[in-house]
Formats: C-alpha cells, sequence, structure tokens
C-alpha cells in the first residue's frame, strides 16, 4: 500500500489542530475491517515525529471486553455479545481512564495501554500490557467504529443480513448496540479534536480485506482460536455489517480518504460534521 500521499495530509490537519489548541490532542482514525487503519496510523506517527511531535496510538480495539466479560454480558442481555466487535463489546471506562492517562502525561509518566490478542480472543494479562512513556502532544485513536453515530431507530427495523434475520428477530441487539453509540461511545466520540476516515468503496469488499486480515493474525499465544473457515469469517463479519454500512453512509469524519480495492486512497474530501 503506498500511504505516502494520504498521510502527509492526514499529518497536516493534525499539526494544525495541535497548533491551534497549543495542548495534547486526541485524533481519531476511523475504517472498515482490513482498510489499513493500524499501517496507516503508524505512518501519520511517523510522519508527525519527523515534525517535532510526540505521539501515541492507541488502537480501540485493545480495548475489547475479555471473553469472560462479553460471556456475562451475552448472558444478561442478548447472546450476540458474545461476539467482540460492536459498541457495547469495549470497556468504555477502561479507555476513557487511558486516554486521561495519556492526554496528561509528563516526560516522566508511563501509562499501561491494555493488549488484545484477536487470535485468542481475549485480552492479554496485565503484565503483558505496553507502556506507553512520557508525555504526548497526539494521541491517535484507531478503530473501525471511531466516531460512530447511533442511527435513526426506525432503521433499526429491518435488518440488513441473515444473522439479524435469524438471531436477532426483535431487534433487541441491535437496539442495545444503538443505545451504546448514542451514550457512552458518543461522550468519548465528542471528546476528540480531529476525526480522520478511510472511506472503503463498498462494503462488498470488506469481506476479501478482513479475510486477509484473519489470514495475516498471529497464532503464536498458547490460547490461540483455529482461523476462521469462510461460513465462521461471514458470520463474525455480520456482526459488523449495519455500523460499516452507516458510517459509509454518514461519513463522521472531519478529512476522508476514499480507498480503492487496492486501499489506495483516489480522492480526499473535507467535511464538517
Amino acid at each position: 500500500m503506498k500511504f505516502a500521499l494520504g498521510d502527509n495530509l492526514f499529518a497536516d490537519a493534525i499539526e494544525n489542530v495541535w497548533r491551534a489548541n497549543e495542548r495534547a490532542i486526541a485524533v481519531g482514525l476511523s475504517g472498515a475491517q482490513g482498510s489499513g487503519k493500524s499501517t496507516t496510523a503508524v505512518r501519520i506517527a511517523t510522519a508527525l515525529h519527523e515534525r517535532g511531535l510526540r505521539v501515541t496510538i492507541c488502537a480501540i480495539d485493545d480495548f475489547y471486553l475479555s471473553r469472560t466479560e462479553r460471556l456475562e454480558l451475552a448472558e444478561k442481555f442478548h447472546p450476540l455479545l458474545a461476539t467482540r466487535g460492536v459498541p457495547g463489546t469495549h470497556d468504555i471506562a477502561l479507555l476513557e481512564s487511558t486516554l486521561a492517562r495519556v492526554l496528561s502525561a509528563t516526560d516522566s509518566d508511563a501509562v499501561e495501554i491494555p493488549q488484545f490478542d484477536k487470535a485468542a480472543d481475549d485480552r492479554l494479562p496485565y503484565p503483558e500490557w505496553r507502556i506507553s512513556r512520557g508525555a504526548s502532544d497526539v494521541v491517535l485513536i484507531e478503530g473501525w467504529c471511531v466516531g460512530a453515530r447511533p442511527q435513526d431507530l426506525k432503521s433499526l427495523v429491518e435488518p440488513v443480513n441473515v444473522l439479524e434475520r435469524d438471531e436477532d428477530r426483535d431487534g433487541a441487539w441491535r437496539l442495545y448496540v444503538n443505545e451504546q453509540l448514542a451514550n457512552d461511545y458518543s461522550r468519548i466520540f465528542s471528546t476528540l479534536d480531529l476525526q480522520l476516515m478511510l472511506r472503503a468503496p463498498s462494503f462488498d469488499c470488506v469481506r476479501a480485506w478482513r479475510a486477509e486480515q484473519e489470514a495475516g493474525l498471529s497464532r503464536s499465544s498458547p490460547n490461540a482460536q483455529p482461523p476462521m473457515d469462510d461460513a465462521t469469517l461471514n458470520r463474525f463479519i455480520a456482526h459488523y455489517e449495519r455500523i460499516s454500512r452507516w458510517m459509509l453512509e454518514d461519513e463522521p469524519a472531519d478529512l476522508i480518504a476514499d480507498l480503492d480495492t487496492m486501499r489506495a486512497p483516489h480522492a480526499w474530501r473535507v467535511r464538517n460534521v
């Protein structure tokens, strides 16, 4: 993937916001599964480092609830919440406290940042968390649903796929997820100083991207799960489909990079959200 131009445009926007605020800022980077968010975040951070800015990257995926916590959530509210991904399956309190600590950190501070092992489908134990040392000028939060906004309740009525039709017949799961977006997630997303988006050309290419991502997962952990077969992967992606499609329509970002099917940006747009 070639993102040099994009990294510079994203880096320009971040630097401008940082200079305007004269304080540490929080920046969101969203994009569908497999769109290259993690790679882009690292390249943006590198471009900003070259300009003298200190950057800490946080992935919202690292704040998923543990498998045990999700099973408890599934038993209490809805079985579909056992699967990580949708709003409601993250530890928002941990995310908020971690971001607050990183944004306020001084040169002598160290902040523990959780790590999630997707192959094992569980959060790593505390001793294996990443340590962010020193102050940051920019905290870059990347994740597929970063910045997502709740849908109108009428939009929740019709299922978007077989999963919703057969396993969420009364709409309770999608209503729960939407309520999380309207409350805890909206609160934390509203604190972002800038929102960037890698926009997929359509949802149709997301499955292929996510399949590539699945094949590339490290399975060195003793608790690693076997790779998903096609049926399992399709069902997994179905959990994300509604919000992914909604974000492609809603475009909740200040600066958008339109991607082609090879994940290369071919157009740039500024939006007022």
